[in-house]
């Protein structure tokens, strides 16, 4: 019996799965005010843009200040960071597609944007933030 039980082939062991398991999906988060920062970062990019047409010294703030925005609000946020980026570069070509020169147009459609993404900034501090 003994000589038996040794003879006997081994059960196998349950192997690993060697699939990798994914990670779970990443949930994407939706602030209330989503909407607003995708049209500042999209003001950004175009003020971007125009102000570096129309000042020969070229400006780098706006570029720093949409670096900032992303650092504040979508700083380990993948798909959220890739939005605002992407509305930043969706307003610097819009402009870039139709500006290749500095005009009296440029200039007010500039002051226009900045007005428009102060009081942007305004409301969604005054609304949502610190």
């Amino acid at each position: 019996m003994i000589l038996a039980s040794l003879v006997q082939p081994l059960q196998a062991q349950p192997k690993a799965d060697p699939t990798p398991v994914a990670p779970p999906p990443v949930t994407e988060t939706k602030a209330p005010y989503d909407d607003q920062l995708l049209r500042l970062a999209e003001i950004l990019g175009s003020v971007h843009y125009l102000r570096n047409l129309c000042n020969p010294g070229k400006e780098d703030a706006w570029r720093s200040n949409m670096q900032q925005l992303l650092d504040a609000e979508a700083k380990d946020e993948t798909k959220r960071k890739e939005k605002l980026t992407a509305a930043f570069n969706r307003g610097y070509r819009s402009f870039a597609s139709v500006y290749t020169g500095c005009t009296p147009q440029a200039v007010v459609a500039e002051e226009r944007y900045r007005n428009e993404g102060a009081t942007l900034a305004t409301e969604i501090t005054a609304r949502f933030g610190n």
